[in-house]
């Protein structure tokens, strides 16, 4: 048994049990991603997916046992080196945060600017993702820090932390009828066309629900990853804008207006999350705690401690 032939069962599982894409994720050959599954089952003397002549459909039981182990194994792998880094070069490495667009835009730049200076030698990379794909890569070990309102809190493998509640806000280009609504109302904001975010993108869910529990259906005209582009369309005149609060910066929205809405929408919290199990270096802790001082290096290391494990990791 060695680590390539866990690290094949697990991309397969990822993968959907296509080889040929296994193959490529790992840079290696088909034939070779096959040889390797039937030497470890050759060896442990059990199959471990269940197949339609050369194709793989799924797991046995076994196999499905196995997987939970191997996920477990690759982690704790991971974890030895970044422990061996933490401890030969406590302010050198890597961190990568996995975000969306809005948070990276209005939410995290000081904070990133504080860690940097703190941290000169660490290379900080900011990816930008979809609610999934911040999962994806948290769960992948592709990334050590997520940072979304949607999809985080509903995965058990991540442990998340508030990180602040914002709400909503009603945008408008000068000169809107809406602007003389007082006080504003959803139902005369469903008068016109919405422009707003992508279903799953910065609490869009919520928006949707907001409407439906009135009894209303707008219009969404428009929709959009990111605030920038929905004030674009809003200055055009295109329709009726729901943004995040923190994307109306005044000064620098042109003709654009915000409207007092915050008694029509829910509050969202944006969260913090990191996987279970993974070590975090200690400049890891610092960011988080740079986002919310509350979130302190025990508060977090006692949360993502392994299942099972009555300590936080070491």
């Amino acid at each position: 048994m060695n680590f390539q032939q866990l690290r094949i069962i697990r991309e397969t599982v990822r993968r959907n049990f296509n080889l040929t894409e296994v193959a490529n994720a790992l840079f290696t050959s088909q034939s070779g991603v096959s040889k390797h599954i039937k030497d470890l089952e050759d060896e442990l003397g059990v199959e471990l997916f269940v197949r339609k002549g050369k194709r793989l459909l799924g797991l046995t039981d076994p196999g499905k046992e196995l997987v939970v182990m191997v996920e477990r194994m690759l982690l704790d792998a991971g974890n030895i080196k970044r422990l061996a880094e933490q401890y030969s070069n406590r302010d050198e490495g890597r961190l990568t945060v996995v975000t969306t667009h809005t948070q990276a835009r209005y939410a995290l730049p000081k904070v990133v600017t504080a860690f940097k200076k703190a941290y000169p030698r660490v290379h900080l990379k900011l990816h930008q993702g979809s609610p999934e794909e911040i999962v994806s890569m948290l769960m992948d070990g592709q990334a050590d820090i997520g940072v979304a309102t949607e999809a985080i809190a509903e995965v058990t493998e991540l442990a998340s932390f508030p990180y602040y509640s914002w709400r909503h806000s009603v945008i408008v280009p000068a000169g809107h009828p809406l602007e003389h609504a007082q006080p504003l109302t959803l139902e005369a904001i469903a008068e016109f066309p919405l422009i707003t975010y992508h279903e799953g993108f910065t609490g869009r869910t919520l928006i949707d629900k907001t409407f439906a529990a009135a009894g209303l259906t707008p219009d969404v005209a428009m929709s959009a990853m990111d605030a920038d582009v929905i004030k674009t369309y809003v200055e055009l005149e295109l329709g009726v804008g729901i943004i995040a609060s923190m994307a109306f910066q005044p000064g620098r929205e042109g003709s654009l207006h915000l409207l007092d809405s915050a008694h029509l929408f829910p509050a969202n919290t944006t969260r913090i999350a990191v996987r279970r199990g993974h070590y975090l270096r200690g400049f890891a802790y610092r960011f988080i705690e740079m986002c919310s001082p509350a979130l302190t290096e025990a508060t977090i290391r006692s949360s993502i401690a392994p299942a099972g494990n009555g300590h936080p990791e070491e």
